[in-house]
């Protein structure tokens, strides 16, 4: 058995959203827990509401365009070559200038997105659509979910 990975690029599990395309490239798995690495490629339109997490840190290295932060009350972006980092509690929302994409390398420590992501696409549209069930699995997955993208 191989004490090490090669990922190519384009490789990963691969989830396929409306506004975004994640590869894990690094799983909970590989790490025991200890982290999980991503590539998330933002479509035009991403947007991610304003959340928080009790437990784990968010780190965010900006491959490619211009992403808008908004962080503990503050908005900033983040050009390529920015790195973001979100410790636990720090309610953040995400999100694109209009029309651009963008390209992100993503830290979750602990690991458990890449799970939270798996779970997610298991369930079905009409699963989806219950609020009850994705809230349930979001907090499950240390994603407090606290309202929309806030106002500039």
């Amino acid at each position: 058995m191989k004490r090490y990975s090669l990922v190519p690029p384009g490789g990963g599990q691969g989830y396929e959203w409306s506004r975004d395309r994640t590869f894990v490239k690094v799983s909970s798995a590989d790490t025991g827990g200890a982290i999980a690495l991503m590539e998330d490629n933002l479509k035009a339109g991403f947007a991610l509401g304003l959340h928080l997490h009790r437990q784990h840190a968010e780190t965010f290295y900006v491959l490619e365009g211009d992403v808008d932060f908004h962080l503990d009350g503050d908005w900033l972006t983040a050009p390529p070559g920015s790195t973001v980092h979100i410790p636990p509690g720090i309610e953040h929302a995400v999100v694109l200038p209009e029309g651009r994409t963008g390209k992100l390398l993503m830290i979750f420590q602990p690991a458990g997105f890449d799970q939270f992501l798996r779970e997610l696409a298991a369930l079905s549209e009409q699963e989806l659509a219950d609020e009850r069930r994705v809230s349930a699995l979001s907090l499950k997955y240390d994603i407090v979910e606290l309202g929309g993208v806030p106002a500039r």
